[in-house]
């Protein structure tokens, strides 16, 4: 049976095809379809960050693929008040707290507000990525007037906002005061206003600054009482129903969404098909990035993995794959796993150009991921490819002052480089990748293999044999052997170990690389291989 591929074969283009077919049956124009990503301004830009754009992005070429006009808003949310110091940051900042992102000064002094700073490394991140984006900044939406009509519907019907957020997540909050932090204009904060009175014939909120607790720390209010002009801009809409009021004013149609925002999520697409009278956008749900110890990944935690650490040793490509390959599902995820993706790459860029061959289906989908990795401007033809770990090694052992001339003799001798051929462009950029690891990580990490208790047997075997040998041939010949005596097909076993010591099935003739590489270190990379099963 003949298997029916949508688009290129991915998630993305199933789901353009369903927001297109929910667009349709809904009446509405498809002239412009646009998509989302919230763009944070309150910390450091983490992984995940930039997920949301990456995956909504994919949604709007998948678009364009089926001949629609489309584009990606990146609404930046920086007239959010200030919660908490990030790690890292100055305790300086704590006076600021409460305050909205743009009104604090940027404590690296090179952009107008800290709100500007945080959101422009964001934004530099989905520039290397290729990603293209429509930018929208709340402080000038607000401003400007661009969320004005609904802000006026979402204030008159306060009370079935606060009903509707009662219903979903019990909290009553919403059914005393007004759905809407006036910025005050006495202390300068937002979260720490109580909006009780909307006047419309003037359009102002009446609000007293009492303070608010927040994460367990209470922000103190200076007891103002004010009224907020919402046609000035001088205040927001709670996320309880901001993302709403953008949602209708923009005309957005798709917006994915992590799992830890999904009661906001699931309010706010109330509040815009019962109070403004919008039929929300088309959701995915994805979870989050986890450090290796099982906590989320998040600016405020203090572990913060930034697009720009991962730029520093990988492609931009490779972070696009990370995102991309999988919606659904936890991952656990640190610096140490940038080479695997690096390596992964390479992987369906032979899938790709047709040197690995897979099933009908699958060339289908990995030929797309790999599109949508290119941001659809896949290169014209394949690139060399070298295992991380051998390039990070072979740059860890060459002379400093003749580094390139070695690594070009080294891969032409394991030929990776056909005699004469010279390092190019995209060679020089993966070399300068390895070079910032070895110069950041002593030790580089091999690949974590699952290995039965057979591979377990020959690879302790090997190691005491390695001991006691100091020849390629003769190291060559005992990984035979070995492989012989448990009961091992010679070419599996040696797939095994360069897996584990390059994160590739294949590579160099083992014996003299592993002289090379320093029989020490590749006995202690066997012995952490054997200690993580």
């Amino acid at each position: 049976m003949r298997v029916k591929i949508i688009g290129h074969g991915t998630w993305y283009d199933k789901m353009a095809r369903k927001v297109i077919n929910r667009e349709r049956k809904l009446g509405r124009s498809l002239d412009k379809i646009r998509t989302e990503m919230g763009l944070g301004a309150s910390g450091f830009p983490h992984i995940g960050s930039l997920g949301d754009a990456a995956r909504s992005y994919a949604v709007t070429l998948a678009l364009k693929e089926m001949d629609f006009s489309s584009e990606l808003v990146a609404f930046c949310d920086d007239k959010d008040g200030l919660r908490k110091v990030p790690f890292g940051l100055p305790k300086s900042l704590e006076k600021y707290l409460g305050f909205p992102v743009s009104s604090i000064p940027d404590p690296f002094g090179c952009h107008e507000s800290y709100g500007k700073h945080m959101s422009s490394l964001l934004l530099e991140a989905l520039d290397e990525c290729g990603i293209q984006y429509s930018y929208f900044s709340a402080e000038e939406a607000y401003e400007k007037g661009l969320l004005l009509d609904e802000i006026r519907t979402i204030l008159l019907n306060a009370e079935k906002v606060g009903e509707i957020v009662k219903e979903e997540v019990d909290q009553d909050r919403y059914t005393e005061v007004l759905p809407f932090f006036p910025v005050c204009s006495k202390c300068g904060r937002i979260y720490t206003t109580k909006a009780y009175k909307f006047e419309p014939e003037t359009d102002k909120v009446l609000y007293k600054c009492e303070g608010l607790e927040i994460q367990g720390e209470l922000i103190s209010g200076c007891g103002h009482e004010g009224e907020a002009d919402i046609t000035k801009g001088e205040g927001k809409l709670t996320w309880k129903s901001e993302f709403a009021e953008r949602w209708k004013a923009v005309g957005i149609r798709f917006e994915a969404y992590g799992k830890d925002i999904a009661d906001s999520v699931k309010i706010n697409d109330r509040i815009c098909r019962e109070v403004l009278c919008f039929e929300p956008p088309s959701h995915a749900k994805y979870e989050m990035f986890l450090d290796k110890g099982g906590k989320k990944i998040s600016k405020s935690a203090g572990n913060v993995f930034t697009p720009q650490v991962w730029f520093r040793y990988g492609s931009p490509q490779s972070l696009l794959l990370l995102m991309l390959k999988r919606f659904v599902g936890t991952r656990s995820l640190d610096v140490s796993d940038i080479p695997s993706y690096m390596n992964e790459l390479d992987e369906l860029e032979d899938v790709y150009f047709g040197k690995k061959q897979v099933s009908t289906k699958e060339t289908a989908k990995l030929k797309g991921l790999y599109e949508y990795c290119w941001v659809m401007k896949p290169p014209a033809r394949p690139s060399v490819h070298v295992p991380y770990n051998l390039l990070a090694f072979l740059v860890k052992m060459a002379p400093k002052e003749c580094l390139k001339q070695f690594l070009t003799d080294k891969l032409q001798s394991y030929r990776y480089l056909q005699k004469n051929q010279q390092v190019d462009a995209d060679l020089a950029r993966r070399i300068a990748y390895t070079l910032n690891w070895v110069q950041d990580f002593e030790e580089i990490k091999e690949t974590p293999v699952k290995l039965t208790e057979t591979e377990e047997k020959a690879v302790t075997d090997l190691i005491n044999v390695l001991e006691t040998v100091d020849e390629p041939d003769e190291i060559q010949n005992a990984i035979f052997h070995v492989a012989k005596t448990n009961s091992l097909k010679p070419s599996a076993f040696f797939r095994t170990l360069y897996l584990i010591l390059m994160g590739a099935p294949q590579g160099p003739r083992l014996g003299p690389y592993i002289l090379a590489m320093g029989k020490q270190n590749v006995v202690n990379a066997l012995r952490r291989a054997l200690s993580k099963i």
